[in-house]
């Protein structure tokens, strides 16, 4: 049982009734101040093209935190998606699990539709997949498959198993393609689905914990 004054609110002894800010008031018990746990947020977000992945902008663009503004809680973004890409990205004020999904050693899988123009060849397909030297490093293997091919287009589904600057675009840049369309559609087994652009949502625990799994595994492995 705590003693009467031992809980005090901005120093002072507190009475019953009184009503604590925990965002603004300070308390303590016995002399220790009590900080009050923050809620952990983890949302998707469909970022649509035209902004871009920070929270402030010195060029005056668009930038993601003006979509998640009714969060209701400062939140940043796991990772990039560059200006002219769209699709699923993660923000959380948890900085353990932002780190832990973009470590170098803990990348999980990522899906991407491409639209190509105006086709591709198989050897461009097979340099996609087996890696090639960009900004003087090789890719790693990637997974590759059309989904559509059309005149004049092609669309891919290009799965990244590491997470480089700009990746995709710079190796189709490398091949000579030209690149209409690039959008983030799954991390890990976790999908954007059906969420409009500009539009976010929370993850649900289970997706949480799938994506804090699979980073744990990558790391383990030989």
């Amino acid at each position: 049982m705590i003693a009467a004054g031992a809980v005090r609110v901005n120093g002072k002894p507190v009475q019953v009734g009184d009503k604590v800010d925990p965002s603004r008031d300070k308390v303590s018990v016995h002399g220790r101040r009590v900080v009050p746990q923050k809620k952990m947020i983890y949302i998707m977000l469909h970022k649509p093209r035209g902004y871009v992945t920070t929270m402030s902008d010195e060029m005056g663009r668009k930038c993601v935190a003006e979509l998640v503004e009714d969060v209701g809680a400062r939140v940043y973004p796991v990772g990039r998606l560059d200006r002219e890409s769209e699709g699923l990205l993660f923000l959380t004020n948890d900085g353990a699990f932002a780190q832990m999904m973009t470590h170098p050693s803990r990348h999980v899988g990522k899906t991407y539709r491409v639209t190509i123009r105006p086709d591709i060849t198989e050897d461009q397909i097979t340099a996609l997949m087996t890696g090639m030297v960009i900004d003087g490093y090789r890719t790693a293997p990637a997974d590759v498959r059309i989904l559509i091919r059309e005149p004049g287009r092609v669309v891919l589904e290009i799965n990244l198993y590491e997470g480089r600057n700009r990746q995709i675009r710079k190796m189709c840049e490398a091949l000579g393609l030209e690149v209409a369309r690039l959008k983030r559609t799954a991390i890990g087994n976790v999908k954007m689905g059906m969420l409009k652009p500009g539009d976010w949502r929370e993850l649900t625990q289970q997706e949480v914990s799938s994506l804090t799994t699979a980073a744990k595994n990558i790391a383990s492995e030989p």
